[in-house]
């Protein structure tokens, strides 16, 4: 049965979570604070993880940081947290998904299967991408530039394996936020902004000119090889706004 871990200190929302997820055939792990979430981690080796961030002991932020430095559990952050600085540092320390509360329960559902869907995909299948300088081996998640290894959040992984699986082609900006965060997403461009720089500081040689990671404004990006570059259309050609790469 498919184990998942709700972590949240008010009882009435995790009790509710409880019912739903056993009621769709889930087996649910409720604890109240981020200890006993991570305690479960290790004990339970839950299939998926929703997480409260205002936590009584560690903020939840905190929590999700810990996860990630030993598990590629997918995590839905469940939080009272509606601004979008709160959600870019959770999603960049590696949650799948962001849901706002108060929440529609049918909603967040389709975000739990849809993140084990995701859960259950894996890196190998996207073949290495290799530069002079730019070394991504997609099945052992480990990049380096020049020679020296560089450190991808799980965020950052899936949004360069989706462009390397297009290498060369455009992706557009809505199929790049489904395929990283899930169907409900869709318009949230500066999430994609915010990683895409993010990316080119750590990979490319000259991030404010980008010869990896390009942008198509106001379309999309792509993931192309510094001597295929010549070969791309105009980006003017394609979309006049100017977004800023």
């Amino acid at each position: 049965m498919t184990r998942v871990l709700a972590v949240d200190d008010d009882a009435t929302i995790l009790r509710t979570l409880r019912i739903n997820l056993k009621a769709r055939g889930y087996e649910p792990i409720a604890v109240t604070c981020g200890r006993d979430a991570l305690s479960e981690l290790v004990d339970s080796e839950p299939d998926l993880v929703i997480l409260d961030l205002g936590l009584p002991d560690l903020d939840g932020t905190d929590v999700l940081r810990q996860i990630r430095r030993t598990s590629t559990v997918p995590v839905i952050v469940l939080s009272a947290r509606h601004d979008s600085d709160d959600k870019v540092e959770a999603l960049d320390e590696g949650a799948d998904d962001y849901v706002t509360k108060p929440f529609g329960m049918e909603e967040l559902m389709a975000r739990v299967r849809s993140g084990l869907r995701r859960g259950g995909q894996t890196l190998a299948t996207v073949p290495p991408f290799e530069t002079d300088h730019v070394v991504l081996d997609f099945s052992e998640s480990h990049a380096t530039r020049d020679g020296v290894a560089v450190h991808l959040t799980p965020t950052e992984w899936r949004m360069v394996a989706e462009l390397a699986r297009a290498e060369g082609r455009l992706v557009r900006h809505d199929a790049l936020l489904k395929a990283i965060w899930g169907p409900s997403y869709g318009r949230e461009l500066n999430y994609l902004r915010v990683y895409a720089n993010q990316i080119r500081r750590k990979l490319e040689l000259d991030p404010a000119h980008p010869e990896l990671l390009i942008t198509e404004p106001g379309v999309g990006y792509r993931l192309v090889r510094p001597s295929s570059r010549a070969l791309l259309p105009d980006a003017h050609a394609l979309d006049g706004s100017g977004e800023t790469p």
